[in-house]
This record gives structure tokens, C-alpha cells and sequence, in this order.
């Protein structure tokens, strides 16, 4: 397609919004993901640490009875 104006290219022929939406979508659920991904990711670090925080103390105390 040739396109004399960018008003043109962002109305695709009529089916920018479709266009253009799908874009949006796109972006938001990919945005979505690598946030939800992150915040599992501080909180699988945060058991983790308590997890083995806790271990380690468990450990001191049998190595020194």
C-alpha cells in the first residue's frame, strides 16, 4: 500500500482502529506479563530468603548443642 499522508497510514484504509487496537492489546498483555512475572519473581525471593534464613539458624543451633 502507498500512503500520500500519515493521517492515511494510521487510518490503514479504514481499518486503523482494528489495527491499531490489536497493537494496544498486544502491548498491554505483554506489558501485563513481564510486570506479574517480576512481582512473582521479588516474592518467590522473599520466601526463599525467610526459607533459608530460617535454616541457617536451625543449623547453628544443632552444630552448637
Amino acid at each position: 500500500m502507498n500512503w500520500t499522508s500519515w493521517s492515511e497510514f494510521f487510518a490503514m484504509g479504514g481499518y486503523g482502529l482494528y489495527v491499531w487496537g490489536s497493537y494496544a492489546v498486544t502491548f498491554i498483555c505483554v506489558a501485563g506479563e513481564v510486570f506479574l512475572i517480576s512481582k512473582r519473581h521479588r516474592t518467590l525471593e522473599k520466601q526463599y530468603s525467610l526459607i533459608n534464613g530460617i535454616h541457617k539458624e536451625e543449623i547453628k543451633n544443632e552444630t552448637t548443642s
